[in-house]
Formats: C-alpha cells, structure tokens, sequence
C-alpha cells in the first residue's frame, strides 16, 4: 500500500479481531507458522518496516518515532478499531511508544521481549550489543538452543544483502540513545488498555529481570514466561507462544 508516499508492503490474513503485529529487527515474519496459526483467530496485519526485507529506508526517517507515525496512520487508513497490537523486540518498542500517544483505537498491547526502556543505572548494560556481537555470540545471547539461529551458509548474495539491509536499518531505528526512549518511563501511565508481556525465559538479549521491570511499569500488566525460549519465543516455541497470545489476548476464551 502508499502510506506518507512510502511504498509500504502489509501482509494481511485469517479472520477475526484485527491483530496489528509489528515485527523486530531480525525482520519481517508474518509468513512463518506462528503467524498462520494466529490467523486461525485473528485478521493479521503485519507490515515490513521500512528498511527491512530489502525495502528503502525513507531519507526523512531516522528513529523509531517515524514507525511510530507511520503505523498510527496504517491504523487510520484500513479504519481499524479494537485492535490487539503486538510488537516483538524493537517492534515492541514501536507499539508501547504509539500506545502511549492513543490507544482510541487499541484494544489491547502485547509486547515480546520488548526493548525501549531504560532499566539501569547509566553504566549498566540493560540490552546487549547486537552491533558489538559476533554471529556466533548472537546466536547464544538470542537462543535458548544456539542450533535453531540461521545459519549463513549455503544462502543466496541477494539474502545476505537482506540481512545486511536489515542491521542497518535496526541502526537507524534504534541507535541513539540505543534501544530505548529516555522519556518513555515517564509516559507509560497513558496506557489504559489490558498489556501484557511475552518474555522467553532464556532470553539473553533483553533478560527476564528486565522484561518483569517494564512490566511493573505499566498499571496492570501481566507477564507470561516461556520456558526454553530465547529472545524469539515465537520462534522456539510457536504453539506455546500461540496459546500464550491467545491467553493474554482473551481470545483464548472465545475457542
């Protein structure tokens, strides 16, 4: 679809109450099996961030406020109500950064291993490195089983650029101050919808004690714990983070 003249690519799918989904900085996901199994009970909306799977970061863009912008008037153009956001990791960041300018249009916030907050004293590292890390280190610090991180090997020149593309437009998004809002804490109170927080219990990139920190940031949200799942739950274990979404979103009660 055009959206601010941007050529932005949207995966729709399934039925149901309509589930935004905005993914994090290891790209796009909407084709994976956790998300067809989530358009069993929702309309999935999950666009590409700009910059992400091979697409052209807009010159103007340069921080996660112009995601913000942009996935507010997404809401606005498909007229979307009582919509369950869902962000992962920096995606994360993107939905709990809108949700606290509105949430007219929001019916509830699920954040997955989200970053955005600062949790720590200034010399503390609260979120790891991901420009600092080697593929290897990566792997480790992302997994609960360092096996399931993609592999490099045996892939094509046009993939590599895509995961090249990729980083940099996480850089871009998230830099400075890196992977978070040093007034976001201040804002929380402005979120008057249900939120809940998905966090794999082997996450090494955002760790539990910081996910179980954001969450007693916002007034009444719930913190559901994944075991043997790294940063990405919903890839280490897709039913399990299904039956989670389905249970903090309330849909779980309408199977």
């Amino acid at each position: 679809m055009k959206l601010q003249g941007i050529d932005l690519e949207v995966v729709r799918k399934g039925s149901g109450p309509p589930l935004l989904m905005l993914h994090g900085g290891g790209g796009p996901n909407a084709t994976l099996p956790f998300a067809d199994k989530l358009a069993e009970h929702f309309d999935v909306i999950a666009p590409t961030h700009p910059g992400f799977g091979g697409s052209p970061i807009p010159d103007r863009f340069d921080h996660i406020h112009d995601l913000v912008f942009l996935y507010l008037d997404l809401l606005e153009a498909f007229d979307l109500h009582d919509v369950l956001l869902m962000g992962f990791s920096m995606g994360g960041w993107a939905a709990v950064e809108l949700a606290t300018m509105t949430t007219a249009r929001l019916s509830r916030l699920i954040l997955v291993g989200s970053v955005g907050v600062k949790i720590g004293g200034r010399e503390d590292r609260d979120i790891a490195d991901v420009f600092a890390l080697s593929r290897e280190q990566l792997g480790n610090v992302m997994y609960h089983d360092p096996t399931m991180a993609p592999s490099l090997n045996n892939i094509s020149l046009e993939q590599l650029k895509i995961i090249a593309s990729n980083r940099v437009a996480l850089g871009v998004y998230t830099w400075e101050p890196y992977m978070h809002n040093p007034k976001l804490p201040q804002r929380l109170h402005r979120i008057d919808v249900p939120t809940g927080f998905i966090w794999g219990a082997s996450d090494g990139l955002v760790k539990l004690d910081y996910g179980r920190a954001f969450c007693s940031l916002i007034a009444g949200a719930t913190m559901t714990v994944i075991e043997r799942a790294g940063h990405s739950p919903q890839l280490e274990q897709p039913e399990k983070f299904v039956d989670a979404v389905l249970s903090v979103s309330g849909a779980g009660d309408r199977v």
